[in-house]
């Protein structure tokens, strides 16, 4: 079945919003409709829709005049198995003492390695990703310098790469949370391949707000490898679910982003530990002064 895209640009949430409800009235109507801020400091938003038959160029450009956007650039998308393309495109990644491999590679794991099995789904943190490796590195890094945390929590957890890696690690409990509750379900998937059941408490939560979390913390360690805005957002609770001396490993940043976000997590008392680069992306190790 073909899928077709339309995607616009314009400025201000509001009227991108308008415009993506907006979208939902046509015909034929779309399956999903995002609408997401482009963060380059420019203020344009992008409204975008998926479709399944080609949609109508005319009743698009109407959309747009009236809600003052770009031209709807309309493409067909090839038919691809995106899970399949991934298995066969993503070679192991080593990170310090971690090696992340799908099982097609599973004869490739070498001896000595903590192995950690990520199948190629529909979350975020294969490994593969500047970010994420950054972030493993960060925790190879700290197991280094013999730190050793009494509690761990990965906040945007995506696949919870990053909690299983701690579990294989350190003993007790750790708190992988994400907003997305498709992300929530991939992680406890992930866990139970890597045989961690009951090592990871997966849950669905916005940042540190939920009730198994509260009672878990403060934390010695906690990753979020998320996006520039929630994570200066996050920037007092982060403070807060900290134990003095505690670190915080963020990534999903941008390199150009690094100095916006230190400088609001030196307002709430975390000090840099680390900095480093992976291609155009920054992974952060801050400690609480």
């Amino acid at each position: 079945m073909p899928t077709f895209t339309a995607l616009t640009t314009l400025p201000g949430k509001e009227a991108a919003e308008g415009l993506g409800a907006a979208m939902e009235s046509l015909t034929p109507q779309p399956t999903g409709v995002g609408v997401f801020e482009i963060e380059d400091g420019a203020g344009l938003w992008e409204v975008g829709g998926y479709f399944t038959e080609r949609p109508d160029a005319a009743g698009l450009a109407l959309l747009a005049s009236i809600h003052g956007a770009k031209d709807f650039v309309i493409s067909e998308l090839p038919e691809v198995d995106w899970v399949a393309k991934v298995k066969r495109e993503l070679c192991p990644v080593e990170a310090g003492r971690f090696f992340v491999y799908g099982s097609h590679d599973a004869d490739k794991v070498p001896q000595g390695k903590i192995a950690l099995l990520m199948e190629a789904a529909m979350a975020f943190g294969t490994g593969h990703h500047g970010t994420t490796q950054g972030c493993l590195r960060a925790l190879d890094r700290l197991a280094d310098a013999r730190f050793s945390p009494g509690g761990v929590a990965d906040i945007g957890c995506g696949t919870a790469v990053l909690a299983m890696a701690a579990a294989r690690l350190w003993p007790g409990t750790m708190i992988a949370s994400d907003i997305d509750p498709v992300a929530v379900e991939v992680a406890r998937a992930n866990a139970a391949s890597n045989g961690l059941e009951g090592r990871i408490a997966c849950l669905e939560a916005t940042g540190f707000d939920h009730p198994e979390i509260a009672a878990s913390g403060p934390f010695d360690l906690v990753f979020a490898n998320i996006l520039k805005a929630p994570l200066i957002g996050l920037a007092p609770d982060m403070a807060a679910h900290l134990t003095p001396g505690g670190y915080a490993v963020l990534s999903g940043l941008l390199n150009e982003q690094a100095a916006d976000v230190l400088a609001a997590y030196a307002e709430n008392g975390l000090v840099p530990d680390h900095h480093e680069e992976i291609g155009e992306w920054t992974t952060l190790t801050l400690r609480k002064a």
